[in-house]
Parts: structure tokens; sequence; C-alpha cells
């Protein structure tokens, strides 16, 4: 990912170029009246092969659903590129931190006005809270007990493994849309090259609908069913993140979000 001038010629052993590899593209995508789903939003701009290569099986492996059942939104965010850039975003800057996220968050809680206390249960601590405005990362139903009912999550598990290698795969991320349990491998050594050669970790990402809730379920009703705990908040909590938004956001959205946050 993402789909580009490369990919198209790769897989179909053409060799389009950036001025007429949209001519492929307007032969071979579709024209819904109306662009409701996952699936119309995909086969109306590269076409149903493609739609079938890369995001039939991944979008079901990924959500649980079919992507005929999934807003056309969910897919909005996947770039699809008449040109052999091959980076998942434009943005101008990209950049890791430089010690990597670790070495970042372990220095943001060494400061001496954070105090962390792990394994707890928030319900339970409640009455210890003396602040005056609470910013609640964690899923908005829970922290109401669930009276209105449960928001559906899609959840992800990650497994690491190591290897007498020095490289496993040829990109730090490789998705896997059709074969395996697993939805994408990363293996981080692409990212910093600091371990060892001879050796290499890798992590599989797996989503199912048990665990540590990852990915909001964008379905109208959801929507709707957040909206009525929205109306449950009180003036001395906010809501952020994902789970307290009930709204995918990447990590640039979400620190976005909270520098722009009116305090």
């Amino acid at each position: 990912m993402p789909i580009n001038l490369d990919t198209v010629n790769e897989l179909l052993g053409t060799s389009y170029s950036a001025e007429n590899i949209n001519d492929y593209f307007t032969a071979v995508r579709t024209s819904p009246k109306e662009v409701v789903n996952v699936k119309d939003a995909v086969e109306s701009q590269v076409g149903p092969l493609f739609y079938d290569m890369f995001f039939k099986n991944y979008t079901e492996k990924q959500w649980g659903i079919s992507p005929e059942k999934l807003p056309k939104e969910i897919i909005a965010r996947i770039p699809i590129r008449a040109n052999r850039d091959n980076r998942y975003f434009t943005d101008k800057y990209q950049f890791m931190p430089r010690n990597g996220y670790t070495k970042m968050f372990s220095r943001m809680l060494e400061h001496p006005n954070i105090f962390v206390m792990l394994n707890t249960d928030y319900s339970k601590i409640t009455g210890e809270i003396t602040g005056n405005r609470i910013f609640y990362s964690g899923t908005i139903d829970e922290y109401y007990d669930y009276i209105l009912g449960p928001l559906p999550y899609r959840c992800v598990s990650f497994a690491l493994e190591k290897y007498d290698l020095e490289y496993y795969q040829k990109a730090a991320v490789v998705n896997y849309p059709n074969d395996y349990s697993f939805t994408r491998i990363t293996e981080f050594k692409h990212f910093y090259r600091m371990e060892r050669k001879e050796r290499t970790t890798i992590m599989k990402e797996y989503s199912d609908s048990f665990g540590e809730p990852a990915y909001p379920i964008p379905l109208e009703k959801n929507k709707l069913l957040y909206k009525e705990y929205e109306h449950l908040n009180d003036e001395n909590i906010t809501f952020i993140g994902r789970l307290g938004k009930y709204r995918y956001l990447s990590m640039d959205q979400a620190v976005r979000e909270i520098l722009d946050l009116e305090i």
C-alpha cells in the first residue's frame, strides 16, 4: 500500500507511465449511481480487479464486516496514486522520534507533574481524583458503565517474533490482504537500524472482536449510540482520542486535536 504506478505495472506486466496510467483506471473503474460503501469507493477508482486483490478480503479481515456493509469513509484515507510515490502519507515533513517512541514517552512520564498508576481501574479511584478537569482517553461507554449499551470496537492483538536474520522482509510494513490470519507484519529494524545486524524482530498484527479496543466501527447505528453517550457528558470531563471520541484518528490528528483544545 498504496496502489501506485509501479503496482499496476508489476502486477499486470504493463509499462504505463505517469502520463497515461489514468487511461487504464478510466477503462476499468466502475460507475455506480451512488458511492455508498467500501466496494463502491474502491471499484470506482481502480476497478474490480484491484478491489478483489487488495481490498475485499483485507477489509473483511480487518473489520469483520463485509465491505458492502461498511461506509465509504473507511477507505477515504487510503491513497491511490498515478505516480511512483509509495509513501502512505504525503506530508512534507515525516519523521520518527530521534530515539524512538519508547524513549519519547518515558521522558514525558518522568516529568514531576505526572503520576502514573498501572493496572488500575479508573472507576475504582474516582473518589481520589481532585482535579477540576479530567481528560479521558478510554472508551466512553465504559466510562458511563455501559448505561446505554456497549459500543462495538475492532480489537487488535500483536505477536512478536525474533529471527536470526539480517532482515525478515523488504519493507517496514507488509500487508497481507488475502493470506494468513494476520493483517500485516511490521519489522522495526527498517525504521532505525539499531538492532544487531544478524538479528531482527517482527510483529504480526491480528484483528478480532475481543481484547483491547483499537478501532471504532463507524456504522451509522454506532455513531448514533455514541451521540447519546456524548449527551451525558458533564463540564468537568473531556473525552479525547479514538476511544473517547469514537472516531478513527491517526497519531498526528490525535496530537493536533489535543494541541487545539481550549483549556
